[in-house]
């Protein structure tokens, strides 16, 4: 059983940098492919990080390339992403999400298990 919580999230000023955590309390965390995503009022949820099991593998949204970076440690069963340089625009809930499969995927319905979303403002 996956169990996510996310940790980390709160308020930044532009420019600035965050590092959100997320735990999985289950014990098959290496044998998922793990996600970030975030959504923001009105707006679709979307891609922003994600990660392979061996934590080899990782794909960005062009919005956050260069960045944010994504990074896992499976013996602490914890991905994190690590937010640089952030911007007004980053606002949003971001969430942490396990895949059923290996490999690094984009899409929503890729991805079974989802924690709760930790919320990210940024100020101007």
């Amino acid at each position: 059983q996956v169990q996510l919580v996310e940790s980390g999230g709160g308020l930044v000023q532009a420019g600035g940098s965050l590092r959100l955590s997320c735990t999985d309390s289950g014990r098959t965390f290496s044998r998922h492919a793990m996600g970030w995503f975030r959504q923001s009022p009105g707006k679709e949820r979307e891609f922003v990080a994600g990660i392979d099991w061996s934590g080899v593998s990782t794909r960005y949204a062009d919005s956050v390339k260069g960045r944010f970076t994504i990074s896992r440690d499976n013996g602490k069963n914890t991905v994190y992403l690590q937010m640089n340089t952030v911007k007004p625009e980053d606002t949003a809930v971001y969430y942490c999400a396990a895949a059923l499969g290996f490999s690094v995927t984009v899409a929503v319905p890729s991805y079974d298990y989802w924690g709760q979303g930790t919320q990210v403002t940024v100020s101007s």
